[in-house]
């Protein structure tokens, strides 16, 4: 569609000339279904490789929930790569010793990890939460929060016989009651 233009103003005399024109398009999107079905399932593939020949150890759907996984793992080399964990403050120069540092790193891990996933299953579990750093209630808070909330709980000593655990807030004690028995007999 083209639409003829003129200089000056108001209407033009019959018998003029346009200066320009100016040209339109006008159209309708279309999309054909198979084009667009064929296009959503290929967001689906996803290229994985692996060393792993034996066909009967992992089906390809284990394998890919397996390598995505990876990701919770590096969040907790994430965190031993932080600077609150204090690790360059450490040189060591033979070997073994740095194997035996990378050991008790991994087992801290591991038991970070374990904690964490217990808190987060015992949260969801239970129907309880535990505030996160905006003082939102959540079920998912990572450990390094809860831990850090654990901070300013004392124990007092009185007669230098009876102890008593001081301190303790109720968000601590959700966490304290939620992993059980024997967490609440180390602060009770």
């Amino acid at each position: 569609m083209r639409k003829p233009c003129y200089s000056g103003k108001g209407r033009p005399p019959s018998d003029s000339k346009p200066d320009h024109f100016e040209y339109f398009v006008h159209g309708v999107c279309f999309v054909a279904c198979e084009k667009k079905e064929h296009a959503q399932a290929s967001l689906g593939y996803f290229i994985l490789s692996t060393n792993e020949l034996d066909q009967n150890r992992l089906h390809a759907g284990e394998l890919l929930s397996t390598y995505k996984s990876q990701q919770q793992v590096e969040g907790g080399f994430r965190f031993l790569k932080s600077p609150d964990f204090l690790d360059s403050s450490l040189y060591l120069k033979k070997p073994e010793r740095i194997e035996s540092l990378l050991m008790v790193m991994t087992l801290c891990l591991m038991v970070y990890a374990a904690i964490q996933h217990r808190i987060r299953h015992e949260l969801k579990k239970q129907s309880r939460v535990f505030p996160n750093q905006k003082k939102k209630p959540c079920q998912n808070p990572t450990a390094r929060w809860v831990f850090f909330c654990f901070q300013g709980i004392n124990v007092l000593t009185v007669n230098n016989q009876e102890q008593h655990v001081v301190g303790l807030k109720e968000k601590q004690l959700t966490i304290i009651q939620i992993l059980g028995i024997s967490y609440e007999s180390v602060y009770s």
